[in-house]
């Protein structure tokens, strides 16, 4: 039993990538990581945030950038193989929550920045950081930020739920493509998640709804199974799983970590 166990937390030296690792699940997924003795290397466009992380975590590699400039992410990806040797995880977790309207009332620029993020932005990383896995030894996966809106329809906020359905298509694409390397890919779906992001989500679509906040934020509740939002954590520990060696039979999956949200 101890055997099973033990391959339940990955094993300490692995070289970790995180875009958008500095605040909110990003930085969840980094303290989780740093904790079982990973090399973590984070990236965020936020800099106050980044500086709050390398202060928190001794040893953390981290940098500035946006993930929907592809040459800031060449150069991410650049600087972490260079300052971790390689790479075994990269955690593709960079996303914004884009705007809140009818599809007839969004602003096409606002549409093309979330898409920009959400979905571009993992295939940059993705391409830089894919010959980087094929040449570790150490149970080498793609893990990939979705949503519960990857699995659901989401009315009003079109331009994030299209991405978000997106990525789970590349996940299953890309576990295929590179299942012969030995590489793995994965997409976690969180739900609702507790935090200032969902609070901003339910009030603009509270206002877009009419009508007030705390009616949204039941609302929300009600649609989930158990009756409450997930945190940051739930999600870190799903992403630790998925880097052990109790998950190297674990690929092209879509996996939900949401208390089962029935519909939004």
């Amino acid at each position: 039993m101890s055997a099973v166990v033990d391959r339940l937390r990955p094993p300490p030296g692995l070289r970790v990538l995180i875009p958008a690792g500095a605040a909110g699940i990003g930085a969840a997924i980094a303290r989780a990581f740093h904790a079982t003795g990973a090399r973590v290397c984070i990236c965020d466009i936020d800099a106050a945030a980044v500086g709050r992380m390398t202060a928190e975590l001794p040893g953390i590699e981290a940098s500035v950038a946006d993930a929907a400039d592809r040459a800031q992410v060449d150069r991410v990806v650049a600087d972490a193989a260079r300052l971790l040797g390689g790479l075994d995880v990269l955690v593709n977790n960079a996303g914004i929550a884009g705007p809140t309207g009818g599809i007839d009332e969004l602003d096409p620029e606002d549409w093309e920045r979330t898409i920009d993020v959400d979905l571009n932005g993992q295939y940059y990383f993705a391409r830089r950081a894919v010959p980087l896995l094929r040449d570790s030894t150490s149970n080498p996966c793609v893990i990939a930020m979705s949503s519960v809106a990857g699995r659901l329809g989401y009315a009003f906020r079109t331009p994030y739920a299209a991405a978000k359905w997106a990525i789970v298509g590349m996940v299953k694409s890309l576990a295929i493509e590179l299942g012969p390397a030995g590489i793995r890919a994965n997409a976690i779906l969180p739900g609702v998640v507790e935090g200032d992001r969902i609070d901003r989500v339910i009030d603009a679509r509270a206002k877009a709804l009419g009508v007030s906040f705390e009616a949204m934020r039941e609302e929300y509740l009600r649609k989930v199974s158990l009756r409450r939002m997930v945190t940051a954590d739930d999600v870190a520990a799903m992403a630790l799983f998925l880097a052990s060696p109790a998950a190297r039979n674990v690929t092209g999956q879509a996996i939900s970590v949401d208390g089962n949200v029935e519909y939004l």
